[in-house]
C-alpha cells in the first residue's frame, strides 16, 4: 500500500484536483444559466405570471433535445463550438463548455419542478398584497422550495462529476482518465480501484453534505 501511493500518490493527486476544478467551474457556470431559464420556464409556462406559449415551447423543447443526449456523444458533437468559445478542446478548459451546456439544461429542469412544488396558496397570499412577480419568485418562491433546490444541485453535482469522468476522451484528464488511461488501457487494475474509491468518497461526501444542509434548511 506505501509503494502504491509513494509511486501514483502525485498522480492521484493531480487526477482529483482536474476532477473538483471541472466539477465547481462547471456547476458555477451551469448555475448561472440554469436558474435564470428555470425561472423562464415558471413564467411563461401555462398560467404562469408570463403565460407565452411559444417561449415556454422553445425553452422547453431545447432542454428536453439536450437532455435526451448521451454526454459522450455531446462531447464530441461540440467539439467545433468549444474550439470557438474556449480556444481549446483538450484539458480542463476544453471540456467545460460541453460540461456546461450538457449540466445547465438539467439544472433548469430540477430548479423549476422545485420551484412549482410551492404552495399556491402562498404565492397567492403574497400577490393579492400587490408585491411584484420577481419579488415573489426570488423571496417567496425561491425561499420556500430552497430545500428541494439544494437536494436538486447535489443531484446535479454528482451527475456532473460523472460526466467529467468520461472527459478522459478528449484529453481532460481528471479521476476518469486515469481510471481509462492507466487501469483500462495498460492492464493496471490498482488505478482502476484507487480512483473508484476516491470518487465513491467524493460523492458520499457531496450527498451527506447535501442532504443535511437540506434538511436544516427544510427547518427553518
Amino acid at each position: 500500500m506505501a509503494n502504491f501511493f509513494n509511486e501514483w500518490g502525485p498522480t492521484l493527486l493531480d487526477g482529483l484536483a482536474a476532477t473538483i476544478q471541472m466539477t465547481v467551474i462547471s456547476l458555477l457556470i451551469s448555475i448561472i444559466l440554469g436558474v435564470p431559464l428555470a425561472i423562464l420556464l415558471v413564467l411563461t409556462r401555462k398560467g404562469g405570471y408570463a403565460n407565452s406559449p411559444v417561449a415556454y415551447a422553445i425553452s422547453n423543447a431545447a432542454i428536453n433535445v439536450i437532455r435526451s443526449i448521451p454526454f459522450i456523444i455531446l462531447l464530441f458533437f461540440l467539439l467545433p463550438f468549444t474550439k470557438v468559445v474556449a480556444g481549446t478542446t483538450i484539458g480542463v478548459q476544453g471540456v467545460i463548455v460541453p460540461l456546461v451546456v450538457y449540466c445547465a439544461p438539467y439544472i433548469a429542469r430540477l430548479i423549476e419542478s422545485a420551484l412549482l412544488e410551492v404552495d399556491k396558496g402562498v404565492v397567492e397570499a403574497y400577490q393579492s398584497m400587490g408585491i411584484s412577480t420577481w419579488k415573489i419568485i426570488w423571496f417567496v418562491m425561491v425561499r420556500e422550495s430552497r430545500s428541494s433546490i439544494v437536494l436538486g444541485l447535489t443531484i446535479a453535482t454528482i451527475g456532473l462529476i460523472g460526466a467529467t469522468a468520461m472527459a478522459g476522451f478528449v484529453g481532460a484528464g481528471g479521476l476518469g482518465d486515469l481510471a481509462y488511461q492507466f487501469g483500462y488501457l495498460r492492464f493496471q487494475p490498482n488505478m482502476m480501484y484507487a480512483t473508484l474509491i476516491l470518487l465513491i468518497v467524493i460523492v458520499q461526501i457531496i450527498q451527506s453534505l447535501g442532504s443535511l444542509i437540506a434538511r436544516r434548511l427544510k427547518k427553518n
